[in-house]
């Protein structure tokens, strides 16, 4: 699968994401990386430690956040630093937005790939917009309510009619990741069983990405905050590599690296 100018080795390896927010009010690390300095150094730290994709998001998007920002507010956020970290370093760039203006402008300064978490069906125009740039997008799943019937085989027909739509705007079909939108339209439960089953995703065709860094499955489970869930992350990191995953989002890349390596180092013996 080819994202920007770099190839990546599906199924012979598991990718970093590392995440870069630039709004105030996220929910693990909002402000920390608001000033321009302050997020170059920390992509150059994210690149160093490993990390094989930026991911650049300028509003908060957790669930139960009800504040939504004008287009041009999140396009002020996110395009320069975006073309920043563009003229910077050698790296795809990500943007996590569900608006199709916002993706093009980002798309414009520089990213190379979308990652919506409403998987092209919160904005009728962005399976066109990435289409039409070329870019890779990442589409996940997400339920404005966690209501299901049969919810493992609902989770893979939402997911695959997210691919249709990009496919159907001409989005190449190597262009296309899933992610199984952990914590999203899905209650505690929900989430623990998709962990145990992400394998099933392998029958959708599509390289998956796995987003659990920090978030609140981990923190119920293990009744801690936000900034302190670096361990139960690494868990589901390793369940990720093992179950074929083929990128995970993270905060904390260093040590999702060497987990990734370790985890590797034993599959391959």
């Amino acid at each position: 699968m080819k994202i920007g100018n770099r190839d990546f080795e599906i199924g012979r390896h598991t990718y970093l994401m590392g995440i870069l927010n630039v709004t105030p009010d996220s929910f693990s690390d909002g402000g920390k990386w608001n000033r321009l300095d302050a997020a170059l150094s920390h992509v150059e730290e994210m690149i160093k430690d490993g990390a094989d994709i930026i991911d650049v998001g300028g509003e908060s998007t957790r669930p139960g956040y009800g504040t939504i920002l004008p287009d041009e507010e999140e396009i002020a956020r996110v395009a320069p630093v975006i073309e920043a970290v563009g003229e910077r370093f050698d790296v795809p760039i990500s943007v996590d937005t569900y608006k199709s203006g916002v993706a093009e402008a980002a798309l414009r300064a520089g990213a190379v790939l979308v990652n919506d978490i409403w998987g092209c069906k919160y904005d009728e125009n962005m399976a066109r917009v990435i289409a039409e740039t070329g870019a890779a997008c990442c589409l996940m799943h997400n339920r404005k309510e966690p209501v299901y019937e049969n919810y493992l085989e609902e989770v893979k027909t939402d997911l695959l009619r997210s691919a249709e739509l990009a496919r159907a705007a001409g989005v190449a079909e190597d262009k296309i990741i899933l992610d199984p939108g952990m914590g999203f339209g899905k209650t505690y439960e929900h989430n623990l069983i998709l962990m145990n089953r992400l394998e099933i995703l392998d029958e959708l065709g599509y390289p998956v990405l796995l987003g659990t860094s920090r978030k609140s499955m981990i923190g119920l489970t293990l009744d801690l905050p936000a900034t302190d869930r670096v361990e139960g992350t690494l868990v589901t990191t390793v369940m990720g590599v093992m179950k074929g995953c083929a990128f995970v989002r993270v905060h904390d890349v260093k040590e999702n690296a060497r987990a990734i390596k370790m985890t590797e180092a034993i599959l391959r013996a």
